[in-house]
């Protein structure tokens, strides 16, 4: 069990953490979330930027893909000169971003040294598309068989692999069915099912499951809980715990940032990544 990640002494280089995703002009998800994430759990964030949206509480209303050839130099300048010790990816928007990133992790020769937390954004919390449906063959075929974990939501879920998970048996089926893409492991996560008053996310390695579990927090300001997840997930990855290790420090982390969440606009309010300073 983790209960903190160690903060790097002062002059000394901490952990680096490259975070691929969007930009979130509110503020509330998306590389802010991943970025807010690092600095409190100790961690250097940069950033591959791969898209501009265009949203606050109450919803995306456009976005704008970074060209693929930016993508891969933010991605290559971080890795030849800073390093990376782990990485996640967030919002990815479209076929040629998702196989720019495969191509450069590869040239970089990052497969299998570096942990990469895939977490498979294609809508947002309110349910606009956030990646063109095209993509989620280059998503299933391409990132996810060089993903460490891949994490999605049980919308997803849906999306990638078409089962709908309603109780145990199909979120066991749905992470048997993740898995057979080629990750290390998967996490169904289950804070979209929302009959139960637990939240329970299951984790799969290909023999072995591991439920971790939260009461449910009735709140209304969940934005961003999934990329703080992530995130949290890539922060433990990266000072060397192991993967069911990660999973579990960052389920109490974002279970800690729900309940601080706070309203803020006219819609959903961000899950509150500074509550450790509360």
């Amino acid at each position: 069990m983790i209960d903190t990640l160690a903060l790097a002494a002062p002059g000394r280089t901490p952990r680096r953490i490259l975070t691929i995703a969007g930009s979130d002009s509110g503020g509330a998800a998306g590389l802010q979330a991943d970025m807010r994430t690092f600095a409190m759990l100790g961690v250097h964030g940069c950033a591959a930027v791969t898209a501009v949206t265009v949203q606050n509480s109450l919803g995306v209303k456009a976005f704008h893909e970074i060209p693929v050839d930016v993508v891969a130099r933010q991605i290559s300048a971080v890795a030849s000169d800073i390093g990376i010790e782990a990485a996640k990816t967030g919002m990815l928007a479209s076929t040629g971003i998702i196989e720019t990133i495969v191509a450069t992790w590869r040239a970089e020769q990052l497969v299998g040294s570096v942990p990469l937390v895939v977490d498979p954004v294609c809508a947002s919390n309110v349910g606009e598309p956030l990646l063109h449906p095209s993509a989620l063959d280059s998503m299933r075929n391409a990132l996810i068989p060089l993903a460490t974990l891949v994490t999605p939501n049980l919308d997803e879920v849906r999306l990638l692999v078409g089962i709908d998970v309603v109780d145990d048996r199909s979120q066991r089926d749905a992470a048997r069915a993740l898995h057979a893409l080629g990750p290390r492991w998967a996490l169904v996560k289950g804070g979209h099912l929302r009959t139960s008053a637990v939240s329970t996310d299951l984790l799969f390695d290909g023999s072995e499951f591991h439920q971790f579990a939260a009461a449910r927090i009735g709140t209304p300001h969940d934005h961003g809980a999934g990329d703080t997840l992530a995130a949290a997930i890539a922060a433990a990855l990266a000072h060397g715990h192991p993967v069911p290790a990660a999973v579990s420090f960052a389920k109490s982390w974002v279970t800690e940032c729900i309940r601080a969440a706070y309203p803020i606009g006219r819609g959903h309010g961000p899950v509150n990544g500074m509550a450790r300073l509360l």
